[in-house]
């Protein structure tokens, strides 16, 4: 996970977040752990329900009870972190995402001036693929031109 620095707020999201699976309660543990120096407690979690797997609606992690409330209409690509002293959204690197990908991603979304919508920070540092050869040797985005 990596968050923006305390700042005036920029952009979509305030960091972004990249969790082993989509089992939403094996992950929270690690993440509410990285975000307790920012939030203090942290009291709610928003999600898209598509994006994950079964959740409860509460968790306890740390003798602390954390409500989960999952959403058709957010974003599949965040969630919402409420604690006593802020709302944090962020950016949610899917789990299949190749670590050269996700780094992109976490650390664009990081950076303190950053306002790039939350597709353009999972897709604009993709690495493109490469072009499929023919078989005379040229490549098909040349034949396209």
């Amino acid at each position: 996970m990596e968050l923006k620095p305390q700042a005036p707020i920029t952009g979509r999201v305030d960091g972004a977040w990249w969790p082993r699976s989509r089992d939403l309660p094996a992950e929270l543990p690690g993440l509410l752990a990285g975000l307790v120096d920012r939030l203090g407690r942290v009291e709610r979690l928003s999600y898209n329900l598509t994006a994950w797997g079964p959740t409860p609606r509460k968790i306890t992690i740390g003798g602390a009870v954390v409500r989960l409330a999952g959403y058709r209409t957010q974003h599949p690509d965040t969630v919402d972190v409420l604690g006593a002293r802020q709302r944090l959204t962020l950016l949610v690197v899917p789990p299949e995402a190749s670590p050269r990908a996700a780094h992109r991603a976490l650390s664009t979304a990081a950076h303190p001036g950053n306002t790039d919508g939350i597709e353009e920070l999972l897709t604009a540092h993709a690495p493109t693929p490469q072009a499929a050869r023919t078989d005379d040797g040229e490549t098909e985005v040349a034949q396209q031109r």
